[in-house]
């Protein structure tokens, strides 16, 4: 099955759960258009708190479909924007890729992977104990965060629920992802 987008959220106002949307505009540089984390510069309110002339390497959230199926199996029941994603997609691992892959979603598209989205305790007062189901640990005991990955928009287009998403790696040695 090829790799696609089966759902795209955004909601102008800071709430963690996103509003489905028929499709979305991704803006070069700024990020999801009409979202609250839309800027050059961060937008997250606990990292505006530090340093808000920081950049924004949060622009775009991307979480993969199966994360709600290995929840579900452990009795979570959540499904898309419910954990402020902006888009959703299938058949793509995510939070394997390493840093500055480009995702090509769409005809247009292009977003840029910065690091994987930390997980906060707002996801327990979604569902409690959601926060300790997206956390896991590797075997050599590292955390692993499950919570997607965060981008920002390269080349922007519109992006709609069916859009194929291609892979670019860059070239040299792969770094891995760490929280952004």
């Amino acid at each position: 099955m090829p790799s696609k987008v089966i759902a795209v959220h955004s909601s102008a106002t800071y709430t963690m759960s996103k509003p489905a949307r028929d499709s979305t505009s991704l803006v070069a540089g700024l990020g999801v258009e009409n979202d609250a984390h839309y800027g050059v510069t961060v937008q997250h309110r606990s990292r505006v708190e530090k340093n808000p002339n920081q950049p924004n390497l949060r622009q775009v959230h991307l979480i993969h479909s199966e994360l709600f199926d290995e929840l579900r199996d452990q009795g979570f029941d959540v499904t898309p924007g419910m954990m402020g994603e902006n888009v959703t997609t299938i058949d793509i691992d995510l939070i394997a890729l390493p840093a500055g892959a480009r995702l090509r979603i769409g005809d247009e598209a292009v977003v840029e992977v910065t690091g994987l989205r930390n997980p906060c305790s707002q996801l327990d007062g979604l569902i409690p104990g959601l926060m300790k189901a997206v956390l896991d640990r590797d075997a050599a005991g590292e955390i692993v965060r499950k919570t997607g990955v965060m981008s920002i928009v390269v080349s922007g287009g519109q992006v709609r629920p069916g859009d194929s998403v291609s892979i670019e790696l860059p070239i040299g040695v792969h770094q891995p992802l760490l929280p952004v």
